[in-house]
């Protein structure tokens, strides 16, 4: 079964560099909807059996928009638990100057997970957002036959995929971090240990 996987289109707040997070929200650029448009070409041909995506306003646009494009429209099942990582008072504050308060947890989140502490600005735990997307994606598996499309965000989908792939915590960057509209796909067979191969990372070439 395939599992494919993007993060929303680029926003206002993407423009202005700053953070978004669980509860943090802004409208998609005008530009995005005609990539979006694109990436839902890509896979326009795709027999998904459904598409889940986070309710944030960002991405439920996103997964309208690519459904608008399928060959074969589906349902859209709208989750909570495929938000953001919860990243507490940093939520539509300026990165830089957050960078400059918080500089050693900010260099963690982005590189370190591992390390990554988000206590001292009240955000979520990396590990309690990669639990909660990896079980709608594992659900997802044992209820189906797939294939499905993940609509969500970047920290915590980056997190969830290269967890699911099998990287530890301190590796889940070491690829980088999703790009808007791009494309990811996890492969998984009927086998009993439900292990997860990354066939696909970040790609974004049928937006050039």
């Amino acid at each position: 079964m395939k599992l494919y996987f993007t993060r929303h289109g680029k926003t206002e707040w993407n423009q202005e560099l700053r953070f978004q997070g669980m509860t943090g929200d802004s409208p998609l650029l005008p530009t995005s909807y005609e990539e979006i448009k694109l990436l839902g070409q890509q896979i326009k041909d795709v027999p998904f059996e459904k598409i889940f995506s986070s309710t944030s306003l960002r991405a439920r646009k996103t997964a309208e928009g690519i459904q608008e494009v399928l060959a074969s429209p589906v349902e859209i099942v709208y989750t909570d638990e495929l938000k953001e990582l919860g990243l507490g008072q940093l939520e539509g504050q300026l990165i830089a100057e957050m960078r400059k308060r918080y500089a050693e947890q900010m260099d963690h989140m982005r590189y370190q997970l591992d390390k990554y502490d988000p206590s001292v600005f009240q955000g979520e735990p990396i590990e309690q957002a990669i639990s909660r997307i990896s079980s709608v994606v594992e659900n997802a598996v044992d209820s189906g036959v797939g294939p499905y499309l993940f609509v969500g965000h970047g920290a915590s989908m980056t997190a969830a995929i290269q967890s699911l792939a099998g990287k530890e915590l301190a590796d889940l960057r070491s690829m980088g971090g999703l790009k808007n509209n791009s494309l990811s796909i996890l492969e998984t067979s009927d086998s009993e240990d439900q292990s997860y191969h990354l066939k696909l990372w970040n790609d974004d070439s049928f937006l050039q």
